[in-house]
């Protein structure tokens, strides 16, 4: 025994070591930003959080919505589970409900928020089918939706494993002594799953709690903290210190929850033997139940059955011939098998790594003598990482590991996937190795086994089912997590769900769709194989077939350690491949992007760099947390951010080739683009609404417009700031306050936090106009979308996009300021089509092409004059 408790200790101290130098670690140092400003440690943080108009109100509407849907999600969950142990409905049925139940853990929650607009928005699949708008999706009806169905799948499997554990038996027991049905039901059902229905709640809590995905597509008007994080961290001007501070806010009730489902595990009962009884024949429950789950059942799968149909039309709602363009533009695209690839590889290694990590932990408290108190931390671990939101980790991890050898790796990935998942895949675990026979090591020992040996040979074997589901878990979670890989992510290191969240950065919804099938049949695919060997090959019959049993679990393993292998191999591979390359970061749209690979191309420079593309708060947030640190070589970006992240960071050095630019420009930068903003519409709908267009922003203001109209909010998007220069300088602080006020009003549920956003709802049908940038626009009109744009009576104010180099000493890029003079110089001819401003001496453009009303701002953008106009709009949000 001895020999055992040396060897169990040795793994205790790996494992508490991984989890303090990954968890609590980069916790502490998300705790001090909260604390730390500049002169030391402070309170003010927390003071102008709390403070701040709508910090608290968002607050209470996430523990409303989230409260909300977890109660709900509960509730479906246990008449679903009940109607698979505790009724006669026929098999297909309960595999139906069984695979409902599951479906929606198989993809990404940003697809989530899509699939709930092109459902039942106003020119939704099933608005469409019912003739009407069932419901209004945004605020409140559609996080309850989206969340709902997102948090199913966790509260299903809680409560299904544990009725399979419920001894039936008493039931009969009960109906003897003459309990009446209630009663029963109350005492043998609801009784001993009273931990269960309460760890349901919580899970589901939190898991609402903290997504941005769902919030991002149908939060509309009713904030909630997560969305408020986001904000902080990655808005217009991000704010880490406060970010923090909401950060930790928001780990406040996971430390309550703890302390809730510690207690509540005392409840929870065990049945040593369970006997299999007969379930008594009842016909009206049976087809009560039926129904009930069947209704549940279609409801779940109607809302995905967009992803199905949306990819395979011209474009939806207008174009509704087949067509498989959609599915050609992504598969057609270079990069898409190397993300799917790190995807792949990064969820097989999530998924070996984080088995043997909960396998070892589960042998500490299920299979050891070990003191209890080693056993508690485990516990406690399992605990903390079962609710630690996501966001929260993954920003821990991004300030505590920027600089270092693991920022923008697949390791850092893979380690925050271990992390955040492990407290599911550890539960399972413990639970299978505290069922099997506790005498089985010391039988071993007494027969000169050791206790590697004991582990290996019989007790891995018997617990390979477990082993397997466990590695299913891990698998599908990394495919379809981006809560925490989206701050983590890299150029080299990209994985699908970050492809996802940049196709939705560009309006490519078409193709969000594409590639959330792509994750959905991956997952099917790994699910039923896993399922397969794990229920099919490892059920111990017969003494006789334990032999084969092993020899199918040594295959099993040695095929799950291959494909580690040989995805390893290919993920180092490609990492060697393109260390060489230079690492471009860049916020511009499509067509921009296009015009400078072109250039880089027709230049001799094909496949000697990489694009990674973003939102323009996503990477200004990079740029100001990571400076010099940051993977990228090359950067464009809003010039204002360029200029700001020098100023803060000085992490650019001094272009070497000649500009010529009309303007001044510093010396570290020169400009690409110049974007222009303007008044987009959707033609079909003013016509059918019989309204005429609106000719200035003001226009946007009248009362006809109520609830038509989409714009971006400035506290998360720096596209906004176009609309309240162009309110600004033509009717003054006072008049534009006015204006935006009843824009403002007219919006509701369509203040978006992203720069796209408008468009995507305009073009959805969900709002008849909206205010965006002038290009995207007219590339929607030249597609033959009833999409057209009108440049305002106030003006088209503009924002330019900068070159910049980044400085990094001695390990700087040879090749990056090469390329940026490429760009500058080659791909201004293309970028001039798309963005008709002339930057340099002696460029001109088609007058045709030009804005009707090009205004200039009449100060310099800088960021102290952005958070001005933050506190102008915020003053007019409605309470």
């Amino acid at each position: 025994m001895k020999v055992k408790n040396k060897e169990i200790k040795g793994i205790f101290v790996i494992v508490t070591g991984i989890f303090l130098v990954f968890l609590m670690f980069p916790a502490f140092r998300l705790l001090v930003k909260s604390f730390w400003g500049q002169d030391g440690a402070t309170m003010e943080f927390y003071i102008s959080v709390l403070t701040e108009k709508g910090f608290l109100k968002a607050l209470g509407n996430s523990f409303l919505v989230a409260g909300t849907s977890a109660l709900v999600t509960t509730v479906i969950a246990f008449f679903m589970a009940y109607t698979i142990h505790y009724t006669n409905v026929h098999r297909r049925l309960k595999a139906l409900i069984r695979g409902t139940a599951f479906f929606p853990m198989l993809l990404p929650t940003l697809t989530y928020g899509f699939a709930i607009i092109y459902s039942f928005g106003k020119q939704g699949l099933l608005t469409k089918l019912a003739g009407r708008q069932l419901f209004e999706i945004y605020g409140f009806n559609g996080l309850l939706l989206g969340y709902v169905i997102y948090t199913l799948p966790v509260s299903f499997m809680l409560l299904n494993n544990t009725m399979g554990y419920l001894d039936k038996k008493f039931m009969v027991v009960s109906q003897i002594m003459g309990d009446g049905p209630l009663s029963t039901f109350r005492r043998t059902i609801l009784g001993p799953l009273a931990g269960t229905l309460a760890a349901s709640f919580i899970q589901s809590f939190f898991l609402s709690f903290t997504d941005f995905g769902i919030p991002a597509s149908v939060g509309g008007k009713f904030d909630v903290i997560a969305s408020v994080l986001y904000s902080k961290m990655l808005g217009s001007i991000p704010d880490f210190n406060r970010g923090s501070v909401v950060a930790v806010m928001m780990l406040v009730p996971s430390a309550a929850s703890i302390l809730i489902l510690h207690v509540l595990e005392k409840y929870n009962v065990r049945y040593h033997k369970i006997s299999v009884i007969e379930i008594r024949k009842n016909r009206s429950r049976d087809w009560i139940c039926a129904a009930v789950s069947l209704l549940f059942c279609v409801g779940v799968l109607s809302i995905f059955a967009v992803i199905f149909l949306i990819p395979f039309v011209g474009d939806w709602p207008y174009h509704l011939e087949f067509s498989l363009d959609h599915i050609r533009a992504v598969f057609q695209d270079a990069g898409l098998l190397s993300v799917y690839q790190n995807s792949l590889y990064v969820a097989v290694q999530s998924a070996l790594f984080g088995t043997v990590l909960a396998y070892g932990s589960a042998l500490i408290t299920a299979r050891s003598t070990v003191s209890g108190k080693m056993k508690q931390i485990i516990e406690g671990i399992a605990l903390v990482t079962n609710t630690i939101p996501g966001m929260v980790l993954g920003l821990a991890f991004l300030f505590c590991f920027s600089g270092t050898g693991l920022q923008s790796t697949f390791t850092i990935l893979i380690l925050c996937n271990i992390i955040h998942f492990f407290s599911t895949p550890y539960l399972m675990m413990k639970s299978s190795l505290a069922k099997m026979n506790a005498s089985w090591e010391t039988t071993a020992m007494l027969m000169g086994d050791n206790w590697v040996k004991t582990i290996l040979r019989v007790v891995t074997p018997n617990a390979m089912s477990t082993i397997l589901e466990v590695f299913s878990y891990y698998f599908v979670n990394a495919m379809v997590t981006v809560s925490a890989v989206v701050f983590l992510a890299g150029a080299r290191t990209m994985v699908i769900t970050t492809k996802i969240k940049e196709l939705q950065y560009y309006n490519k919804f078409n193709e969000v769709f594409v590639l959330s099938l792509l994750i959905l049949f991956t997952n099917l695919a790994a699910k039923a194989i896993f399922q397969f060997l794990a229920a099919g090959k490892f059920r111990k019959k017969e003494k006789k077939n334990m032999k084969r049993m092993k020899r199918v679990a040594a295959a099993g393993l040695a095929g799950v350690l291959g494909l580690a292998v040989m995805f390893s191999a290919a993920g180092c591979g490609k990492a060697a491949e393109s260390k060489e390359q230079v690492v471009i970061y860049s916020n511009a749209d499509d067509e921009a992007v296009e015009a400078m690979k072109a250039a880089l191309d027709e230049n001799g420079y094909e496949g000697q760099y990489i694009f990674q593309t973003f939102g323009t708060s996503e990477l200004g947030g990079k740029l100001l947390a990571e400076g010099a640190d940051i993977e990228a070589d090359l950067v464009t970006m809003s010039t204002f951010y360029v200029e700001s992240a020098q100023e803060q960071k000085g992490m650019f050095c001094d272009l070497d080739f000649e500009k010529n630019t009309l303007d001044e420009y510093p010396a570290y930068c020169t400009p690409i683009t110049s974007q222009e903003g303007t008044i987009i519409v959707n033609t079909k709908l003013l016509k059918e609404k019989k309204l005429a267009a609106p000719t200035s922003i003001k226009d946007l203001a009248k009362p006809q417009f109520q609830d038509m109209i989409s714009v971006t909010d400035i506290a998360s998007s720096s596209t906004a700031w176009l609309l309240i220069q162009a309110l600004v300088s033509e009717y003054g602080q006072d008049g534009a306050k006015e204006v935006l006020t009843a824009i403002y009003e007219n919006a509701g549920d369509h203040i978006e936090e992203s720069g796209s956003g408008p468009l995507k709802l305009v073009r959805a049908g969900e709002a008849a106009i909206g205010f965006g940038l002038r290009q995207q626009a007219a590339a929607d009109k030249e597609k033959g979308l009833p999409i057209d744009y009108i440049d305002p009576q106030e003006g088209n104010f503009t924002l330019t996009e900068s070159l910049a180099v980044v400085d990094k000493g001695e390990k700087s890029h040879e090749k990056a300021m090469d390329m940026a003079e490429c760009i500058m110089k080659n791909a201004r001819k293309d970028l001039l089509s798309v963005y008709p401003i002339p930057l340099y001496e002696g460029e001109s453009v088609d007058s045709s092409k030009m804005s009707g009303n090009p205004r200039v701002f009449s100060e310099k953008l800088t960021v102290d004059l952005l958070k001005e106009h933050q506190e102008l709009s915020e003053s007019c949000k409605p309470e």
